[in-house]
């Protein structure tokens, strides 16, 4: 096979699923590992595509929000690390909310604190927790099937019902100026009101979203704990030496 008739079908495959794994282009084109992995490289050069863990998925827009597919495949060993120390921030009988997203979905698993109670837009979220047997409730709302988020001035009105002693947040960027930022300004004001509603925010983030600027903002980095796998480099200063952080 051609090495423009290759670079035609990964193309294809991931506008036809945003996220596709190194395995499934092997089979797929019927090339070896190391050929799928310089086309990767090649297409990444050429700003097609972009390369993760295993894989390869579309490069998004700062308005544009992955889906929970596409995430799901994204940085899972430092996710899971995040999702841990979050969950060690719990203690017995707290009410939380927990947002929709891959991170805090991950963090469900290793809640052990005893008699607590979630409240959650995450239509993901629903049967990890249940089969946790913790008593939940599930935002009623605006179900966006892209990224399995309940969103929209109904969920607002039923989140104002509650008050949360945590809240427990995803982002897609960290920057010093611009603050903790997403694409979907609707999923911004979910966001928003549940930071308003909790005695004490918690931004789950691994390392890869910090300088990322997305479209629609939620707060400035002061107004949380911000949980990451690690601060690169760059930031210890500027973020991990001047705000609030647990890290991994």
């Amino acid at each position: 096979m051609l090495t423009e008739e290759r670079y035609r079908l990964i193309l294809e495959r991931l506008q036809s699923r945003g996220v596709v794994k190194l395995q499934e282009l092997v089979e797929l084109l019927g090339a070896s590992e190391s050929t799928v992995r310089r086309d990767l490289i090649d297409l990444e050069a050429n700003r097609l595509l972009k390369r993760v863990h295993g894989g390869a998925s579309l490069i998004t827009q700062k308005s544009t929000e992955p889906g929970m597919d596409e995430k799901t495949f994204k940085n899972i060993h430092e996710k899971n690390k995040v999702a841990r120390l979050a969950a060690e921030q719990l203690q017995n009988g707290d009410c939380i909310y927990l947002d929709a997203g891959t991170t805090t979905l991950s963090m469900i698993p290793y809640i052990e604190a005893e008699n607590i109670t979630v409240v959650t837009n995450g239509l993901s979220h629903v049967d990890a927790l249940v089969s946790k047997n913790i008593r939940s409730y599930l935002l009623g709302g605006l179900m966006k099937t892209h990224t399995k988020a309940v969103v929209g001035s109904i969920a607002l009105q039923n989140m104002n019902q509650f008050r949360f002693d945590k809240s427990f947040i995803g982002t897609n960027g960290i920057d010093v100026k611009m603050g903790y930022t997403t694409p979907d300004p609707e999923e911004a004001l979910i966001k928003r009101n549940a930071h308003l509603l909790s005695g004490e925010t918690f931004v789950l983030a691994d390392s890869s979203k910090f300088g990322e600027i997305t479209f629609a903002k939620l707060f400035d980095l002061n107004e949380a704990t911000l949980i990451t796998d690690m601060v690169p480099e760059p930031y210890k200063v500027p973020i991990g030496q001047k705000y609030k952080v647990i890290e991994g």
